[in-house]
């Protein structure tokens, strides 16, 4: 089985997620969307495969905002086109934080800029915890999406919803893929003095938070049997 992972910037990887997905069985094939020398002007040119030719797309996190195209450019539309591909041809795709917020914007939803931000380790309020755990989960975004037609919200916070399921397909706004290491390339790369800017403690947002790789093995597999139904 074959999975497209969409990379959106050098700094994030597929973590957790993707050390399950090959466990179970996945080839994954990555596509960086920015390279590193053009982090700070983002608005280049993709050259993304058809979703068709994979088992299952996950689309990853960024830096940046769905709906800002003065930034990013182009390839966001783009990627939107290949969400919706994807399911239309019944295609799975698992969307995490920008990832999820596209998927939604590609069905219908909307991406705004949520009423509080969250960084850090939080708990959610889920409807399906087989599916979607309590937590705590890592959260590092200033937008939310809204749950786009035909998709049922499956848990949310106070900033808005935090999972959704559309036929085959999952969004989730917290990071389940989030390793020490991917935390440590977000603080270093400009992290640590956003954090500081809104009065948070670097130290904290560091913290490694006990269960977090098991938790995201049990959203893999809930996710790969009871929606995707891989």
């Amino acid at each position: 089985m074959r999975a497209l992972i969409i990379r959106h910037d050098h700094q994030s990887h597929a973590g957790y997620v993707g050390a399950r997905l090959a466990e179970r069985g996945f080839v994954s094939h990555e596509v960086t969307v920015v390279p590193e020398q053009r982090f700070h002007s983002p608005d280049v040119r993709v050259a993304f495969p058809r979703p068709t030719d994979f088992d299952l797309v996950v689309s990853l996190g960024a830096p940046w905002s769905v709906y800002d195209t003065a930034t990013i450019g182009t390839w966001i539309g783009e990627e939107l086109a290949l969400l919706a591909e994807a399911v239309r041809a019944d295609v799975p795709v698992l969307g995490i934080c920008f990832g999820a917020q596209a998927l939604a914007a590609a069905l219908g939803g909307r991406v705004e800029r949520a009423p509080r931000f969250e960084l850090g380790w939080h708990t959610i309020e889920s409807d399906e915890p087989a599916l979607i755990s309590p937590g705590p989960w890592y959260q590092w975004h200033f937008d939310r999406f809204t749950v786009p037609p035909g998709g049922r919200e499956t848990a949310r916070s106070a900033a808005g919803p935090q999972a959704y399921v559309v036929g085959r397909s999952l969004g989730v706004q917290f990071h389940p893929e989030v390793t020490p290491g991917i935390v440590a390339a977000w603080l270093a790369g400009g992290g640590d003095a956003e954090a500081r800017e809104l009065g948070l403690e670097v130290a904290a947002l560091r913290r490694t938070e006990t269960g977090a790789r098991e938790r995201a093995d049990a959203l893999v597999d809930a996710f790969l049997a009871d929606v995707a139904k891989i």
